[in-house]
């Protein structure tokens, strides 16, 4: 049996959409927006990266970076989102979620200026120095997803909750679209500043010294935005749900929820205490208990974000392959080193605004009209057709005259992901577990995810190169190509759909219907509020 929910909570659940709601939204979503820069800019630098410090005198082709270099270029930062999600999440469910959220988003500004700062006597100096800070940059970044979407989703009413956790995830369109304008900006002053030739008519001049600023300015920018919402974060007071079901304060979480909801609220310190004896509320994460009620619902929001992400990141970070591959990119040897930086910014700049950015709005928009799981299901299922739609006729859309056809299928793909499954699989983990457990399942469900984006980065930038070794990059072994590549991806997605039915439906309904924290002890009336009938679960399955 349902026992009667706490007041502050109650009020939280039925508060009108208020300012606050969207303050919430703006300072847990700029983190957001700093994530998705500081992970998603490094694709549009890394050929840069490989001409400065990897190109050989009196090569015909320019340098790029060698396959354990990209590897760890790219994958590095994945490395330490993946620490920092376990860590971050233990650490939220500890010492409380406003304690934590600072540390993260100082750590992200450290290290994104450190990353533009990296130094070194050689190349491999300079890239090992690279790596160290975009570690650090990933732990911090790691850290905000569990913070951000249990922040957002305990401050949330149950009636537009599953929008309010979506619109903070959809500013990571808009950091991937920043990442790509800043980009643009950037490699347009310089190649105007400093005119250089392509470099197959002078190769030492296709690369002026001035380059070097070009990757640094970019990498730096990211600390930007997170540091003009440092002093905002630290202002927040700390969600009702953890002061009254954690820390077990319903003094302090009714004055800090009447001033931010502008009503009077009763501290229940009593109901608090009573709530806190059951046995249901103090069963921990590695218990038989947590086994039977959410063992499952883990199984399901790892699964499905592991999945996801081994298609989504692999390519997200490997875009610039894809459009050399169908010729939307001239070769390297045709541009200078900056226009080169140029091109591929202005290619994953339209894909961003045609597809991913539009696709995270979309969920915004329909998350609490259809629910998560038919969002997901949608998501993953047509993310299977245009994958395959890609891959099976792939030596058609690589003539010229089709080339925008694979574009148009391409960005669908980020569309029915952000449409889909890349929101859905953060939104669900904030909703469904207990309020001593959210953060923590959050950060393994998302940790989960980062495993499967470092196999999309690591094991797919292999995988991906050509048999023909006239198109195969320098130092790569011969892959199952891009083809073969896009069709082991589609398979991924369509194992997404069938792990999606492990996920319960949380449209509608309280944080404390989905994990059973308001539920009575079979048995138990000495302390109950209500008289005991047969004991209910809440939490579907």
């Amino acid at each position: 049996m349902a026992r009667e929910q706490l007041g502050v909570l109650s009020a939280l659940d039925s508060a009108k959409t208020q300012w606050y709601h969207f303050t919430a939204i703006i300072i847990a979503g700029m983190g957001f927006f700093t994530d998705a820069y500081d992970l998603f800019c490094i694709p549009n630098v890394t050929k840069l990266l490989g001409r400065i410090y990897y190109t050989h005198p009196n090569s015909l082709k320019p340098g790029t970076l060698p396959p354990n270099v990209s590897a760890a270029v790219n994958g590095v930062a994945l490395c330490g989102t993946l620490a920092g999600q376990l860590f971050f999440g233990w650490l939220g469910d500890k010492m409380g979620r406003k304690k934590v959220y600072g540390l993260t988003l100082a750590l992200m500004v450290f290290s994104s200026l450190a990353s533009g700062l990296s130094f070194g006597h050689s190349a491999k100096g300079t890239i090992a120095t690279l790596c160290f800070f975009r570690f650090w940059l990933g732990f911090g970044i790691g850290g905000d997803y569990p913070l951000s979407a249990t922040i957002m989703s305990e401050y949330a009413n149950k009636k537009t909750r599953g929008a309010f956790i979506a619109s903070v995830f959809a500013m990571q369109g808009f950091g991937i679209l920043a990442g790509g304008i800043v980009s643009l900006v950037v490699s347009t002053a310089f190649d105007h500043a400093y005119k250089a030739p392509a470099y197959k008519v002078n190769a030492a001049l296709s690369l002026v010294p001035e380059a070097d600023y070009v990757w640094r300015i970019i990498l730096m920018f990211g600390a930007v935005p997170a540091g003009l919402t440092y002093y905002w974060r630290m202002k927040m007071p700390e969600t009702a749900r953890y002061t009254a079901l954690v820390a077990k304060n319903a003094k302090q979480a009714a004055q800090d929820m009447s001033t931010v909801l502008q009503v009077e609220l009763e501290a229940e310190q009593e109901k608090v205490e009573k709530i806190g004896v059951k046995d249901h509320n103090n069963f921990g994460l590695f218990s038989k208990e947590f086994l039977r009620r959410h063992g499952l619902h883990l199984l399901g929001t790892t699964s499905t974000w592991f999945l996801l992400d081994i298609a989504y990141y692999s390519s997200n970070l490997f875009q610039k392959d894809i459009y050399s591959n169908i010729g939307w990119l001239p070769p390297a040897e045709d541009m200078n080193a900056i226009h080169e930086v140029f091109k591929v910014a202005r290619a994953t700049t339209l894909i961003a605004l045609c597809g991913t950015v539009p696709g995270y709005w979309f969920t915004v928009a329909f998350i609490d009209i259809i629910g998560r799981f038919a969002i997901q299901i949608m998501g993953f299922f047509f993310m299977t057709v245009f994958m395959f739609a890609l891959a099976l006729p792939y030596n058609h859309w690589t003539k010229k005259e089709n080339r925008v056809g694979f574009l148009v299928m391409y960005a669908m793909t980020f569309f029915f992901a952000n449409f889909g499954p890349n929101s859905t699989t953060f939104v669900v983990p904030a909703e469904i577990f207990p309020a001593r457990l959210r953060s923590t399942c959050h950060g393994i469900s998302s940790a989960a995810g980062k495993a499967g984006a470092i196999i999309g980065a690591f094991g797919f930038l292999y995988a991906s190169q050509s048999k023909d070794p006239k198109k195969r990059d320098a130092g790569y072994p011969a892959g199952i190509g891009m083809k073969n590549t896009l069709i082991v991806l589609a398979v991924i997605n369509c194992l997404g759909i069938f792990f999606t039915f492990l996920v319960p439906e949380a449209n509608g309904k309280s944080l404390e219907e989905m994990s059973g924290e308001n539920e009575e002890d079979e048995g138990d009336d000495a302390v109950s509020v209500e008289p005991q009938a047969s004991s209910t679960r809440t939490v579907p399955v």
